[in-house]
């Protein structure tokens, strides 16, 4: 009788469930694979929003931030030009600046000051109130793009002797605040390629820092020398 009642027993069907869901995934991705490649693209259309918003936005954008001037050739001068809108708003705050001149646009610009404004009078120590001015210029000195630095000279004016076109031998007040200068700049991490001090007849009292963008083929020195004609 059991094995009577297993033959007449139906058969399980199996579960048809997932062929049916997998036949459905496959059917709609077969239409979007047909939808991609009856598609066209319409590019008369396309031309037609971009001139759009061309001419829309054409009156608001100023020239100088036309993207043209992106361009690898412009870099530098654009480079060049930010560093010099940082060192100005770096020194434009300090009152005792005499002179901030852009004497190159993009390439080099000079500031002029008072030496006792920077250092203690009669001395060759630089005012703490000065010392965060100098950690800003160090930090703008040191944000070099790619394939360019950023230099500072400090020229200082020394007293003459003789017939006023020499300088004096031994050391002099002037001779230390260059040197304490260049340490304080040192101390606060400035690229040591990037400051060079110097000396200037005259002009005692009057300390110039002049600002350069240069590229690194600039830095390099050349060595190949022409024979004579």
């Amino acid at each position: 009788m059991d094995d009577l009642e297993a033959i007449n027993r139906p058969a399980r069907r199996p579960d048809q469930t997932i062929a049916l869901f997998l036949g459905l995934y496959l059917v709609v991705l077969a239409f979007f694979i047909l939808l991609v490649s009856i598609s066209t693209l319409e590019e008369t259309k396309s031309k037609k929003v971009m001139d759009s918003l061309s001419s829309e936005f054409t009156n608001i954008i100023p020239p100088s931030a036309d993207l043209q001037s992106f361009r690898s050739k412009d870099g530098d001068v654009l480079a060049g030009q930010e560093f010099q809108e940082q060192v100005t708003g770096i020194f434009a705050t300090e009152l005792q600046i005499e002179k901030i001149e852009v004497v190159q646009p993009g390439r080099l610009m000079r500031v002029m000051l008072n030496s006792d404004s920077l250092f203690f009078p009669d001395q060759a120590k630089i005012r703490p109130s000065m010392l965060p001015m100098l950690d800003r210029t160090v930090a703008s000195l040191s944000n070099r793009p790619k394939g360019q630095r950023f230099d500072l000279e400090f020229i200082i004016g020394v007293p003459t002797i003789g017939s006023g076109k020499s300088m004096p031998i031994v050391e002099t007040l002037e001779m230390q605040r260059a040197g304490a200068f260049a340490k304080a700049m040192g101390e606060r991490g400035i690229p040591p390629d990037s400051i060079s001090v110097g000396m200037r007849p005259g002009h005692v009292g009057e300390a110039v820092m002049y600002f350069y963008t240069r590229t690194i083929e600039e830095t390099i020195l050349n060595f190949n020398v022409q024979e004579e004609q």
